[in-house]
């Protein structure tokens, strides 16, 4: 597991942060706990040093806990400490931060040290290696700035007594340009450092916590906690968190068996409604079939209607033409009547006519 890989699938947290985290819940709390696992204590102060966002607002949560940064509000400058600070905190957490400080570097570990109540403690992280003694990449440094003749950044410096040097060749973390890599640390420089600074004890976690994503590959850039004194928590602040966390424990409780309550009721009311709706499709379907069979004697009887229609129809077409030729053949009749009228009375005329010529012949 590399030590600045974010291979938590959840978090993205690293190992190094991890290992944090687990070596403060093991120096407060006396068992290594996850974040979200940490009593809330507001009366424990707490500083961090540059911490990301996300562990900011984690420990903001459980502690009386201020993140602050070199280059943005909130400000802190561990070479200049702010007097208001002093014996302020019960712990400090300083990850990746104490390599890039200008040097010497005693001189903030002594600030960090004095800034602590006479029981706290400071949780650190720095790259280190287990030999010799600490190199610094710039002993001399007083006045200096960064160039880029030609485009490879170098370190301008004038030195205290006025000689000017230049360092190639340097080392940045968290990309070219970010942050310049002070020195390198060794195991026994830090502890006589931190020592020297002022802390009675200096312990560096080595254990493995698998629980919690926490499994060295190395021995070496370890976490570590300088101790000024043995910190206990506040016995009030302690059974006030305990206090709490039993309210939100009978609280979560309460909200369990309402919830179960809820899903019982909400469970019998959607088995009613699946009886009901049920019974209702069975309904549905029943009234669908009736209307189906109701369609279908309507369709047959309308079939029906429109075939004896269609007779009717037929039989009225064939009685029309049936009177159509009968008035045809009382018209020829009236015709062959009126033509017979015609020639009756044309013969009974002659008729007449004869008779009277032939009563005329007599007179």
């Amino acid at each position: 597991m590399g030590r600045e890989t974010e291979n938590c699938p959840e978090c993205k947290s690293t190992l190094r942060l991890r290992a944090l985290i687990a070596l403060l819940s093991q120096e407060i709390f006396g068992l290594p706990l996850s974040l979200p696992e940490f009593p809330a204590l507001k009366g424990i102060r707490g500083m961090g040093m540059s911490d990301s966002p996300e562990l900011a607002a984690l420990l903001a949560e459980k502690f009386d806990y201020t993140n602050t940064f070199y280059h943005q509000p909130p400000v802190f400058d561990v070479t200049r400490p702010d007097e208001r600070d002093l014996a302020r905190y019960d712990f400090i957490v300083s990850s990746e931060v104490m390599e890039h400080v200008p040097p010497p570097v005693e001189n903030a570990f002594a600030t960090l040290c004095r800034m602590l109540r006479p029981d706290g403690l400071l949780l650190l992280t720095v790259p280190y290696t287990l030999q010799g003694r600490t190199v610094e990449h710039f002993p001399e440094l007083h006045q200096y700035t960064l160039a880029a003749p030609g485009g490879r950044t170098v370190l301008v410096n004038r030195r205290r007594d006025g000689q000017i040097e230049v360092f190639e060749n340097l080392v940045f973390h968290g990309g070219h340009g970010s942050t310049l890599e002070m020195r390198v640390f060794t195991e026994g420089s830090l502890r006589a450092m931190l020592a020297e600074a002022g802390f009675a004890s200096v312990y560096i976690a080595t254990e493995n916590w698998p629980d919690f994503g926490v499994e060295h590959a190395e021995t070496w850039s370890l976490p570590l906690a300088a101790r000024k004194g043995n910190f206990r928590p506040p016995s009030a602040e302690l059974a006030r968190g305990y206090r709490d966390a039993c309210r939100r424990a009978m609280n979560a409780e309460r909200s369990l068996v309402a919830l179960r309550a809820d899903y019982e009721r909400h469970v019998a009311h959607h088995t009613f409604s699946h009886q009901e709706l049920t019974q209702r499709v069975q309904d549905l379907d029943r009234e669908r079939k009736r209307a189906l069979a109701d369609v279908e004697e309507q369709t047959k009887w309308a079939l029906d209607l429109d075939r004896e229609r269609n007779r009717a129809i037929a039989e009225f077409e064939r009685v029309k033409a049936s009177e159509t030729e009968a008035w045809q053949c009382v018209d020829s009749l009236g015709k062959q009547l009126a033509e017979a009228k015609k020639e009756c009375a044309r013969l009974e005329s002659r008729l007449w006519t004869r008779l009277g010529r032939k009563l005329r012949a007599l007179d």
